[in-house]
């Protein structure tokens, strides 16, 4: 009867991941498979949650950053995040110093500021935009 019991969790938590789409319970997915598969071969039930408990735990320390890290990988950025590496054009002086500068990215006005410090970057030149943090953006001449 105790390898019903780990199919019936396993179930359970694949049915749970299905509905989040978290990465939450995938791992313990993964703990009540060894589990119902040692339960298959009559392992005693204290066995039987130390594994389950064991392999859960290393699942998500171990794997949950990698399966992370390639699903980040995959997905478009969007919006600011998609800004870094466009170019554009100084509509005002960029000058760090006097806290001013503007810029226009795809027929957008951002606020500027030269990624290299002490660098005035006249108007009308054409730059590439490093980094976006807040409501600035952080360039460089081309």
């Amino acid at each position: 009867m105790e390898p019903f019991y780990w199919l019936a969790a396993l179930a359970v938590f694949l049915v749970i991941e299905i509905i989040t789409l978290g990465l939450a319970t995938i791992w313990f997915a993964g703990g009540a498979l060894a589990a119902f598969v040692l339960a298959l071969f009559n392992v005693p039930w204290p066995v039987q949650i130390a594994v389950f408990l064991i392999v859960s735990i290393v699942l998500l320390i171990f794997t949950r950053p990698v399966v992370e890290k390639r699903l980040n990988e995959s997905r478009t950025k969007t919006n600011v995040n998609s800004m870094a590496g466009k170019e554009g054009r100084v509509v005002e002086t960029i000058d760090n110093f006097d806290q001013k500068g503007t810029v226009i990215v795809n027929g957008l006005e951002w606020t500027a500021c030269s990624s290299e410090e002490g660098l005035v970057i006249p108007e009308g030149t054409k730059v590439i935009i490093n980094e976006v943090k807040g409501v600035k953006v952080f360039v460089t001449p081309l």
